[in-house]
């Protein structure tokens, strides 16, 4: 028996399915928790199926959680979509169920879960529950359709991401069969607020780049007041540096309220998951986050990410 059919067998087991997904949800995380939470329900109608988490408010075109009371967790499935370590889970209850069941695609480094799946190969998440539904023959709804996809192009970059195979296009195919407005989802994911916009401008403008094309840029509380932006906002603009022809690999840190940084890691071809996980972080070899108690931190990370480009061109 498949790891999909282990799966589809504990779905079937349970009357409760509770499902999370990371902190700071991107599209995936919600493509692959809300189009799951779809799928069950349209092919299990009598089962109680919900999605629990921290609703992120410039992703509310996609979707909104439920309210899940402590009591739901007793006898229940607990599944966690596309959060590759325990304390990324938003919602610390995901282990108060009776079975927990992770799915992703990220490095399996905290192997955590009862019943484990975990494709490093796939694109996203959301690609996985797709190949989960179409494997084990279950019905797939037009919302669920429309969920997946928005994960998929949103974790490819519009299907630009090294991680895009062929399997995951014939996966976009057979979501493009039903009944959604993809073009609508496209123009959503293409468009920003203003304020990210001359945020934009200002990073252009910062960003400090070697000759080898190591690139950093630091977003300050009082930047981001500056320009009317919050510090979930500024992962639209995560992929502004690589936009530049000669940069190779960059970090974003972005200021917290309590002067530590989250830092954005992106590379076109230069592995940085290891540098993040010096730093508290991890992540997919060219695209990774981690983070960093102060500015001495940041120098240090910039200067592994330095030596790594380097490294990488022969210098």
């Amino acid at each position: 028996m498949s790891v999909f059919q282990d799966i589809l067998e504990k779905i079937k087991a349970y009357d409760t399915i509770i499902i999370h997904r990371h902190q700071r949800p991107d599209p995936d995380a919600l493509g692959s928790q809300a189009g799951l939470r779809e799928i069950i329900r349209h092919n299990f109608p009598d089962k109680k199926v919900l999605a629990v988490g921290v609703d992120e408010p410039s992703l509310a075109w996609m979707t909104e959680m439920d309210q899940v009371a402590d009591s739901l967790y007793e006898g229940a499935l607990v599944i966690v979509t596309d959060t590759a370590n325990r304390p990324r889970i938003d919602d610390d209850r995901y282990d108060m169920g009776d079975f927990l069941i992770k799915i992703d695609h990220h490095p399996n480094e905290d192997v955590y879960g009862d019943l484990v799946h975990v494709d490093t190969g796939a694109s996203s998440a959301s690609e996985i529950i797709t190949d989960f539904a179409l494997e084990t023959g279950l019905c797939l709804s037009d919302q669920a359709a429309r969920l997946l996809y928005t994960g998929i192009v949103g974790d490819t970059g519009r299907f630009l991401y090294p991680a895009t195979t062929s399997k995951t296009m014939e996966i976009a195919s057979q979501l493009r069969q039903y009944a959604f407005d993809f073009a609508a989802i496209s123009r959503q994911m293409d468009s920003f607020p203003f304020e990210i916009a001359k945020l934009q401008g200002y990073v252009f403008d910062n960003l400090e780049v070697d000759r080898n094309g190591a690139a950093r840029v630091t977003l300050t509380q009082e930047v981001m007041k500056q320009f009317q932006v919050t510090e979930a906002e500024t992962a639209a603009i995560v992929g502004t540096p690589g936009k530049i022809d000669r940069v190779e690999s960059w970090a974003i840190f972005v200021e917290q309220s309590d002067g530590s940084y989250r830092v954005r890691l992106r590379s076109k071809t230069v592995i940085i998951n290891e540098i993040a996980k010096k730093h508290d972080g991890g992540g997919h070899p060219l695209a990774s986050g981690a983070n960093s108690s102060a500015l001495a931190e940041n120098d240090i990370i910039y200067q592994e990410i330095q030596e790594a480009v380097a490294h990488a061109k022969g210098k």
